[in-house]
C-alpha cells in the first residue's frame, strides 16, 4: 500500500534524525555542563521508541481483510495513536513534576554553570525538531494517519522541551535559576493538551463516530449529481480507523425496473467512492418515489 510505504519512509528518516539529536545533545550536555540538555537527550531517545510504535501500528493497519477481520485492520492504528498519546502525556507529567518540585524546594544548585555549547545545542535541537514536526505532520495529514499525527506532536514536544532547556541554560548563565522550572510547567500543560486531543480523535474512530457535517453534505451533493436520483432519504457515515464507511438511501422513480434502479445505485456508489480517497466502502439502498 502506497500510504504505508510513505509512512515507513518518513518514520525511518525521523528515527535517524532522533538518533543524531540524542547523541548530539547528550555530548553537548556533558561537555557543556547542562543537566537540562542531558534530560532533553533522553527525551529524544524516547521519540525513537515512539516512532517504532508508529511503524508497527501502520504495518498492521495496512493489512488486507481476512477471515477474522472482514472489515480490515485500520483500527490498530488508533491503538498505536493512543499508546503514543499516553507516552506523550506521561512525558509531560514528568517534565511538569520536575519543574514544580525544583520550584518548591528551591534547589537550583549546579556544580558548574552551563557553557555556550549547551546554548547552541538547544537552538539546533529546536530548529531540527520543529522541521521534523512539519515533515511528519504533512505526511500524516496526506495519508490521514492518527499515529503519525501523534508522532509529529512527539517531535514538537521535544522542540518545546528544548525551548525549556534553552530558557533554563540561558537563565542559569544569567543567574535566574527559577526560569527553567517555570518553563517546564508551561511545557507540561501544552504537551498534555496535545496528548488529550490525540486520544480524543483516536477514540472517536474506535467508536464509529460520524464524519463532520461538511463531509456529509459534500457526499449528498455528489449523490445528487447522478441522473435518476430524486433526493437523499438518509445517509450514515462512520469512521473506521483512518477510513470511512458510507450507507446512503436514495429515492428514485418507482416505475423504474430493478436493473435501472441498480444501475443508478452503482453510479452513486462509484461516484461517492471516487470523491474521497479515504472512503473504504459505500452501501447504496434505493427507495421508490
Amino acid at each position: 500500500m502506497k500510504s504505508s510505504k510513505t509512512a515507513y519512509k518518513v518514520s525511518v528518516n525521523t528515527i535517524l534524525g532522533n538518533l543524531f539529536l540524542c547523541i548530539f545533545k547528550l555530548l553537548c550536555g556533558i561537555f557543556g555542563n547542562s543537566q537540562a540538555l542531558i534530560s532533553d537527550a533522553i527525551h529524544s531517545a524516547s521519540d525513537i521508541f515512539s516512532t517504532i510504535v508508529v511503524i508497527i501500528g501502520i504495518k498492521i493497519s495496512s493489512k488486507e481483510s481476512d477471515d477474522d477481520h472482514r472489515y480490515g485492520h485500520e483500527r490498530y492504528e488508533c491503538l498505536a495513536a493512543i499508546i503514543l498519546a499516553i507516552i506523550l502525556g506521561l512525558t509531560s507529567v514528568y517534565i511538569g513534576y520536575s519543574g514544580i518540585m525544583t520550584l518548591v524546594t528551591g534547589d537550583y544548585t549546579r556544580q558548574n554553570p552551563p557553557t555556550v555549547i549547551a546554548l547552541i545545542a538547544a537552538v539546533v535541537s529546536i530548529v531540527v525538531k520543529e522541521l521534523m514536526y512539519h515533515y511528519t505532520m504533512h505526511t500524516a495529514k496526506k495519508i490521514n494517519s492518527d499515529s503519525m499525527k501523534a508522532d509529529a506532536w512527539h517531535h514538537r514536544s521535544d522542540a518545546i522541551s528544548s525551548i525549556g532547556s534553552l530558557i533554563g541554560v540561558g537563565g542559569a548563565m544569567l543567574g535566574f535559576m527559577f526560569m527553567d522550572s517555570i518553563a517546564s510547567i508551561i511545557i507540561c500543560l501544552i504537551i498534555l493538551k496535545a496528548a488529550f486531543d490525540i486520544i480524543k480523535e483516536a477514540m472517536d474512530k474506535l467508536v464509529d463516530k460520524s464524519c463532520d457535517e461538511e463531509t456529509v453534505e459534500r457526499l449528498k451533493s455528489v449523490a445528487m449529481e447522478v441522473d435518476g436520483v430524486i433526493e437523499i432519504d438518509d445517509i450514515k457515515t462512520r469512521l473506521f480507523g483512518n477510513r470511512i464507511y458510507v450507507d446512503i438511501e436514495i429515492c428514485c422513480d418507482g416505475s423504474l425496473t430493478i436493473r435501472e434502479g441498480h444501475n443508478i445505485a452503482e453510479k452513486v456508489h462509484d461516484k461517492i467512492e471516487a470523491s474521497n480517497p479515504f472512503i473504504k466502502h459505500c452501501m447504496v439502498h434505493v427507495n421508490p418515489n
